[in-house]
């Protein structure tokens, strides 16, 4: 049943990029370019601090108000190989896009922070060496289903794939592929916005490390104090991502500023609530529409 899951995230995706050009001509495309930059700081209930930072390049295509593609290129950097970046980065990395991008496109959310002595056998290299280099990319496709009405919320189902390009012997990331499925619920109360996103990921099967699957859900609200500033509200968590975890939780305060019609800014403070979370992070992040 897992294989067949992985084969569908996989048709689904191919599918939108198979389709691509069809629907381009059907209406005006476009493009988003993103980079952000983000750090955290967390012992994930080890005796060693870990601080970290992810860059990732994002490029969106939504050639219509429906479907929307996207993809993702970080560079990460750790301060010791105590945890492996691919696995709470995934998460962070989704959510930093505008939501002409991350909502179209956003998937599964994961959680932060794989916190276990444990998991250094994943890098072969002294684990209280920084470590740094190319994270695992990720791929992900997005159909609005339902539009929102008077009564009922947008429904906007999405697929991701986590390419495992981290080098794994330098702790960067698991070494495998990953697939998720997830579905957001997304409404406006006047000048309210809220949304729900729960979701689905299937971690790749590792001889070093005791990866589980696991259930996550992202929620919040926000309020458009004016045209280009809207503060959010948002709880990120998930289940243990491996044996021996405890499950995700983390709270953000988010700030999105639509500087000029085409450029867009987010921030974010986040504190992490359980021992496999980061004690704390922050992250900002420039988006361009062409």
């Amino acid at each position: 049943m897992l294989d067949g899951f992985r084969k569908l995230s996989w048709l689904v995706f191919l599918s939108g990029i198979v389709l691509l050009p069809a629907t381009v001509l059907a209406g005006e495309p476009l493009l988003t370019f993103g980079a952000g930059f983000e750090f955290t700081s967390g012992d994930y209930g080890t005796a060693t601090r870990t601080n970290s930072v992810y860059a990732p390049v994002t490029i969106g295509f939504n050639p219509s108000d429906r479907l929307g593609l996207s993809l993702e290129i970080p560079y990460v950097y750790q301060s010791n190989t105590n945890v492996i970046a691919g696995q709470f980065r995934q998460m962070q990395g989704q959510q930093m896009g505008m939501q002409s991008v991350a909502g179209a496109m956003a998937g599964p959310g994961s959680g932060a922070g794989m916190g276990n002595n444990s998991l250094r056998s994943s890098a072969n290299s002294d684990p209280s060496k920084a470590q740094s280099g190319i994270g695992d990319i990720i791929l992900k496709a997005g159909y609005v289903l339902f539009q929102e009405s008077d009564f009922l919320p947008q429904v906007r189902p999405a697929v991701s794939v986590k390419v495992p390009t981290a080098d794994k012997n330098k702790g960067l990331g698991t070494g495998e592929f990953d697939e998720g499925v997830s579905v957001e619920l997304s409404k406006w109360f006047g000048d309210w916005y809220t949304f729900l996103e729960p979701g689905y990921t299937i971690q790749g099967k590792s001889a070093d490390l005791s990866l589980k699957n696991y259930v996550s859900c992202n929620g919040g609200f926000g309020y458009q104090v004016t045209d280009n500033f809207r503060p959010m509200l948002i709880i990120k968590g998930s289940s243990a991502l491996a044996d021996g975890l405890t499950e995700l939780l983390e709270a953000r305060l988010k700030l999105k500023y639509q500087a000029t019609p085409h450029t867009g800014i987010e921030g974010y403070l986040a504190k992490g609530i359980t021992t496999s979370s980061p004690d704390y992070g922050t992250g900002i992040a420039v988006f361009y529409d062409f």
